[in-house]
């Protein structure tokens, strides 16, 4: 069969599979291409919803995968405001909300995350948030008026960016932390601990060890209650209490899920033609034997890319090294590698800022960085190649 004869349906118009339609074209590939996404928007990055466009920085084009009219005039049927809510591996076919069915000779899974929203009474009052989409960011955007005060739940990445942001826009600043120190459980109690710094030396008002229990106000927010028994009074919330990957779509199918949906490091899920890629994406990464499921924006593009290519034959497996990165006011955080447990930390600070090297086994597997992002770039080959902890970790220059 031609390509010319072949469709492939790429279900989540996300970075990923936006990334993949883009690829498919660049690789040679004419047969039908169909990118289904259930926001009524174009193809957009995420990262900046938490920062420059939260702020009012940046205009919605900027965060566009590609320029508007792009896909159109790479052959993509574009089909966006639609949701697939069902797959019929045998027939192979997807269905559509609106009625229509796909037809698919391959099908790319990349249907992203959604926000976790745990069952707290009152997180339906109004001013309170989550944050996900654009239009999810505008709302807030909408509210974040200087002088007000919000109070955010959880300090994740997304909820540490949109602490720092919404602190630059004037706002007072509550934070509700689960752990000691925020994201000291993936990037360890050193680099947490100076997280912690930065903000409170920006004003923010940090909750450690402690969760919201409840949102009280009636119909709009007022006050935060805490496990703990604080009660924090605001006039906006925003839950940022993580991510759960979106595999509804696969349910009723023979399709693997495991804490995302389950492929080989070519994006090959159980089902013969069925492919997965980016944040939905349990993956098989070769070099260091085990599964994983990255979240980031950088793994989203390169995963995207592979599984386009493996759709259309490549043998090449996706054993790229994760990499992140952060900024929050003027400090830049840098992570690359495999966080989940280390035994052995190495610390360097000088003027600029420090950098932290975690070591599983005598092996380097991760390293991150406050405003020292070229020590985390240098580490990245070295993490790949699985280097010794004797082996010296000389800091270098920027």
């Amino acid at each position: 069969m031609s390509d010319a004869a072949q469709r492939i349906v790429i279900v989540g118009a996300s970075l990923a599979g936006a990334t993949a339609a883009v690829t498919l074209r660049k690789e040679g590939f004419d047969g039908d291409v169909v990118l289904v996404g259930e926001e009524p928007h174009q193809p957009y990055e995420r990262p900046e919803l938490s920062k420059s466009y939260l702020r009012g920085e940046v205009a919605f084009e900027h965060l566009l995968v590609r320029p508007d009219g792009f896909w159109a005039e790479h052959g993509v049927d574009l089909r966006t405001g639609v949701r697939a809510y069902a797959i019929d591996v045998e027939r192979r076919i997807v269905r559509l909300a609106d009625g229509q069915e796909l037809p698919f000779d391959r099908l790319l899974l990349a249907t992203g995350c959604r926000n976790r929203v745990p069952p707290i009474p009152g997180a339906g009052a109004k001013g309170v948030h989550l944050l996900r989409t654009v239009d999810d960011c505008d709302r807030l955007r909408a509210e974040a008026v200087a002088g007000r005060s919000v109070v955010i739940g959880g300090m994740s990445f997304i909820g540490s960016e949109v602490a720092a942001s919404l602190r630059r826009m004037g706002l007072e600043v509550s934070v509700v932390v689960s752990d000691v120190y925020p994201l000291a459980k993936i990037l360890g109690e050193v680099v947490g601990r100076a997280i912690d710094e930065v903000h409170r030396a920006n004003g923010v008002r940090l909750v450690p060890s402690d969760r919201v229990a409840a949102i009280e106000g009636g119909d709009r927010v007022e006050e935060v209650v805490t496990r703990n028994g604080e009660r924090l009074a605001c006039e906006l919330a925003v839950l940022a209490m993580g991510v759960e990957p979106a595999t509804e779509l696969t349910h009723e199918t023979p399709i693997e899920v495991d804490d995302g949906i389950v492929v080989d490091e070519r994006c090959r899920t159980n089902v013969e033609g069925v492919f997965a890629a980016g944040d939905v994406a349990n993956f098989h990464h070769p070099s260091i034997g085990r599964r994983m499921r990255v979240e980031h924006w950088q793994n989203a593009r390169r995963h995207g890319r592979a599984a386009a290519r493996s759709m259309l034959g490549a043998d090449l497996s996706y054993d790229e090294v994760p990499w992140f990165w952060s900024d929050q006011y003027d400090t830049e955080l840098q992570f690359a590698g495999f966080h989940g447990g280390w035994d052995a930390v190495e610390v360097q600070r000088d003027s600029r800022g420090l950098v932290a090297y975690f070591f599983t086994g005598g092996l380097l597997a991760a390293a991150a960085a406050l405003d020292r992002p070229g020590d985390v770039r240098r580490a990245i080959p070295r993490i790949a190649a699985r280097a010794r902890s004797e082996e010296p970790v000389r800091p270098g220059e920027e």
